[in-house]
C-alpha cells in the first residue's frame, strides 16, 4: 500500500473513473476506488482530498475475495 499524490494535470487522482463501494453507509461513511493499470486507489468519500491509497491489482483483489467470502467481518 502506496499514498498517491499523482502527477499533476490529468493524470492525478481527479482524473480516475472512482466508484464508491457496494458496502457504503448511507450517513456517508463509505470508501471510493478507481481502477488504474495494474493497481487499486481507495479513498475517503467524504474527504476526497485528504489523501489517496494505492493498492497494487492483485493485493486489491485478495482483500475483495476476503471481503465477498465474510472473511473479515
Amino acid at each position: 500500500m502506496n499514498a498517491y499524490t499523482g502527477s499533476g494535470g490529468t493524470s492525478g487522482a481527479e482524473a480516475l473513473l472512482w466508484r464508491t463501494s457496494t458496502y457504503s453507509q448511507p450517513r456517508g461513511n463509505c470508501v471510493e476506488w478507481a481502477p488504474g493499470p495494474g493497481t487499486a486507489f481507495v479513498r475517503d468519500s467524504k474527504d476526497r482530498a485528504g489523501g489517496t491509497l494505492m493498492f497494487s491489482e492483485r493485493s486489491w483483489s485478495s482483500f475483495v475475495k476476503a471481503v465477498r467470502a465474510g472473511a473479515l467481518s
